[in-house]
């Protein structure tokens, strides 16, 4: 007769080794579905061929490319600092590029969220690539990219005509010190400068636009009373930082839009350190320049 011991032994059935080898392709490719962005792109993306194959079998795995949470997760300093190598920047173009084309797939373009930000490697080229394959974007993401013009802001408008999320805002040019250490001092002066042509460009070619993003830029009351005039659905309206503009004007712009439900202002402090006194004189001078006592709210 046998022992509980022995009895136990043999109730145990050896443990069943799975080879992934042998999952077939559906099934490959339901299990990527699962993974977040970053495992997708750095894990499965890079295991194997058969793995790659897989996920490229299904276009809605690059219908979403959201690098922001990657980017506020990071640890400020040298990690950072690393974002401005020439090959990180390659990378994050070539990333780009490839989910744009991964989401075209064979059959339709899925990708719909493009969030993508501080890359000077991003230039008009890649967001022409982006605009011929994706006019199923929704929401576009390209702030602190200074080799993105007005041009890119066309070209999506022309082609992703379900647009309704843009988020172009640029560095805080008004106190550098805010990303010293970080940031090239040679990148943040190369701000762009036509802040009204790309208000004007928005307004005339993103006409389904809800929601629009300008943080700091360098438009004037031309570019922000052409907004209200093409982009008569906005219900969100960020002018954080948009020190060229008076209360009245942005008052007048919120009046015609009717949709409105969220307006963010210019309201803003600035040191005094991060200016010299001779530049403008003296601060009172600056106070009346910029009105800044009207964008209290």
């Amino acid at each position: 007769m046998a022992t509980g011991e022995e009895v136990g032994m043999v109730a145990r059935a050896p443990e069943e080794v799975r080879d992934w080898s042998d999952m077939t392709s559906v099934c490959l490719a339901e299990t990527l579905s699962r993974l977040p962005l970053e495992d997708l792109w750095r894990c499965a993306m890079a295991c194997c061929r058969s793995w790659r194959d897989a996920a490229l079998s299904r276009p809605g795995l690059f219908a979403a490319l959201d690098l922001e949470p990657v980017f506020g997760e990071s640890i400020p300093g040298a990690e950072a600092a690393a974002w401005w190598t020439p090959a990180f920047q390659r990378r994050i173009d070539a990333m780009l590029r490839s989910a744009a084309t991964f989401a075209a797939g064979e059959l339709s373009p899925r990708l719909s969220i493009l969030s993508i930000r501080t890359s000077s490697s991003v230039t008009d080229l890649s967001m022409l690539t982006v605009g011929a394959c994706c006019p199923m974007l929704t929401e576009l993401g390209i702030s602190n990219c200074y080799e993105v013009s007005y041009k890119s802001l066309e070209m999506i408008g022309q082609s992703c005509q379900n647009l309704r999320v843009l988020k172009r805002n640029i560095f805080n040019w008004l106190d550098p010190t805010e990303h010293a250490g970080v940031v090239p001092e040679d990148y943040l002066r190369e701000c762009p400068q036509d802040g009204d042509r790309e208000a004007i460009t928005i307004s005339n070619f993103m006409p389904k636009l809800k929601h629009l993003e300008l943080r700091f830029s360098k438009l004037t009351a031309v570019g922000l009373k052409s907004i209200p005039e093409g982009c008569k659905e906005l219900e969100v309206l960020d002018l954080f930082g948009c020190t060229n503009l008076t209360s009245r004007g942005i008052d007048q712009a919120a009046a015609n839009l009717k949709n409105l439900e969220t307006l963010v202002k210019p309201k803003i402090y600035i040191p005094h350190s991060s200016f010299h006194m001779g530049r403008y004189g003296h601060w009172q001078l600056y106070d009346e320049r910029f009105q800044t006592n009207v964008f209290q709210i």
